[in-house]
């Protein structure tokens, strides 16, 4: 698409960036909020048998009624569905409008590395919680890709793409016929080779088989079937061959349940939303671990005692070093003595035994008077 900032579109939706390929941000001028706009390509021609010079402009306008009627039954009132405002045709390229509150794509934050498995819990839940009410309105999502989830500037995840997945199929559905080779060719061109848009159903039980596409994606960083290229990527998907829900950690069991081939055997949204919520009950809490590691850190209050390792006394023990009146003293670890420390400092003992010797000498003298008188 040609364009940039300024453009207005259907005489209503005024761009605020230069557009990506079939993808544009805009202000709707008529309730000032901000919008996102997707388009897929509307070829001339549109059904079999007509002349390739002759365009169909009235299929374009079937197009956005069915897309209309999808985004007036979806229930808008669910906080983890982006609204879809509508559906117009300008130019080859149909567009569909949706909400666009602040945040950044769950694609954009895989490219940065998979998520820990507590918080793509979190992300997963709130999925569910989407699914789960498009379900219960009678519709099913089948976009579920990391592009169509918004992770909001609280955390939450809101999932949209709704109406673009529904012109997608739509589209494709018209070139190609209601099956066959001829419907696959046009729906792998416009849908590509991602994992969760190829499940083996449709339906409320395909959207939760690209729910555990997308939640093994989120925490290994990537989707557990072949993405080289849509055949390869079908036959994967058709005969199980995939990478082990294992590599989940907490995670695995609901991933393996999701990714069951039967879809009787799967769980519904609201039930993934259940055992996501009991998951996330016993997660541990940050502040925990801070808590842990400044524990770790503590130093007791006490002075340490170092030992001098395998130093050897006189007596052959080992020593060890002891804290005396701001200064160190050595005594023996254990010896003949258990061990008991002498309180004589060093300086006195030639004093002592000099005095002792002089005390002895008068004891004796005393002795020869009182034996000789």
């Amino acid at each position: 698409m040609r364009g940039g900032p300024g453009q207005l579109l259907a005489g209503r939706y005024r761009l605020t960036d230069r557009p990506e390929l079939l993808r544009a941000l805009a202000v709707d001028e008529r309730t000032g909020e901000a919008v996102l706009l997707r388009a897929v390509e509307l070829p001339a021609l549109l059904t079999a048998g007509q002349d390739p010079d002759e365009p169909n402009p009235g299929h374009g306008d079937r197009l956005v009624r069915r897309v209309a009627t999808v985004g007036s039954a979806a229930p808008a009132w669910h906080p983890r569905l982006l609204r879809g405002v509508g559906a117009f045709v300008e130019g080859e390229l149909l567009w569909t409008v949706e909400e666009r509150p602040a945040g950044w794509t769950l694609a954009d934050q895989l490219a940065g590395g998979p998520l820990p498995p507590y918080r793509a819990a979190e992300l997963a839940a709130d999925l569910a919680g989407a699914l789960r009410a498009l379900h219960e309105a009678g519709l099913s999502h089948g976009n579920l890709t990391a592009e169509s989830v918004l992770v909001c500037e609280d955390g939450a995840a809101m999932l949209g793409g709704l109406l673009d997945g529904v012109a997608q199929e739509a589209l494709a559905e018209d070139l190609g016929g209601p099956g066959g080779r001829r419907r696959y060719e046009v729906r792998a061109t416009l849908v590509g080779a991602v994992a969760e848009r190829w499940p083996l159903d449709g339906g409320p039980a395909g959207d939760c088989w690209a729910l555990g596409v997308l939640l093994q994606r989120m925490v290994t960083g990537r989707a557990p079937f072949p993405e080289g290229g849509v055949p390869e990527l079908v036959t994967a998907v058709r005969d199980g061959r995939r990478e082990p829900a294992a590599l989940c950690g907490p995670l695995a069991p609901l991933a393996e349940r999701l990714l069951q081939p039967d879809p009787g055997l799967r769980p519904t949204a609201q039930a993934v939303r259940a055992e996501l919520a009991a998951l996330l009950a016993g997660a541990p809490e940050p502040a925990d671990g801070e808590r842990a590691a400044r524990e770790l850190e503590l130093k007791p209050e006490a002075p340490l005692v170092p030992l001098r390792p395998r130093r050897r006394g006189r007596g052959g023990g080992a020593e060890r070093v002891v804290p005396e009146g701001g200064a160190e003293r050595v005594v023996p670890e254990g010896g003949a003595d258990g061990g008991r420390i002498s309180r004589i400092p060093p300086a006195l003992l030639g004093p002592l035994l000099v005095g002792g010797v002089f005390a002895l000498l008068v004891v004796g003298m005393v002795a020869v008077v009182l034996f000789a008188g």
